[in-house]
């Protein structure tokens, strides 16, 4: 580690960011890591290599490094899709993952069979429960967009949610796709590319 490019006299040597270069390149965004990335399918949201191929493998290697290292706001399932924020910052981790937040998250699902205008009111009505859940989901707005095509917009994210949800009433979930985590878009983002947030749009 070099600081106004002569060697640190000690780890603890204090020093502005734009001074200090580590393997001769300066430090990477020392205000935080704040980035939205379009996951790809086959993806997991976990550390573990065991568990197949990472998110963190579409970022740069050297964000895992860092203290803390990156972590994703929330998990997609290895065969979902959409966006996923990924961050060092603790407290936006808490922010956005917090049950008394109410983020907003916008998926897009395909299902095995033609969709039923009932589940409208159903997804509505705060009193659709899952197995295994001791609370009823909150209200959620379904929008049918096609035979077997929906939109819906949840502001919690119990386990599996969605699926769970429209299993719960006979349908499988096909595809699923998130297009909107909160105030964050994917927009064009191709898919397995990341763009950063800025700090000042949160």
């Amino acid at each position: 580690m070099l600081v106004n490019g002569q060697p640190a006299k000690a780890f603890d040597q204090k020093a502005r960011a734009a001074e200090v270069q580590v393997d001769g390149e300066p430090v990477d965004s020392p205000e935080g890591i704040l980035v939205l990335l379009h996951k790809p399918v086959g993806y997991v949201c976990s550390h573990d290599a065991k568990e197949g191929p990472r998110v963190f493998d579409l970022v740069p290697k050297r964000w895992l490094k860092r203290n803390p290292p990156v972590t994703t706001v929330g998990r997609l399932d290895k065969d979902a899709t959409g966006a996923l924020v990924i961050t060092d910052q603790g407290d936006l981790v808490h922010r956005w993952t917090s049950p008394k937040r109410h983020v907003t998250k916008l998926y897009e699902v395909t299902v095995d069979k033609d969709l039923d205008a009932r589940l409208v009111s159903v997804f509505a009505s705060g009193e659709l429960r899952l197995d295994d859940e001791p609370k009823p989901c909150l209200p959620a707005k379904l929008e049918i967009v096609s035979a077997r095509a929906a939109k819906l917009e949840l502001t919690e994210g119990k386990y599996h949610q969605v699926k769970r949800m429209f299993a719960s009433q006979g349908w499988l979930v096909t595809r699923l796709h998130r297009s909107r985590f909160g105030d964050f878009e994917l927009g064009d983002l191709p898919v397995g590319q990341w763009q950063r947030i800025l700090l000042a749009t949160q």
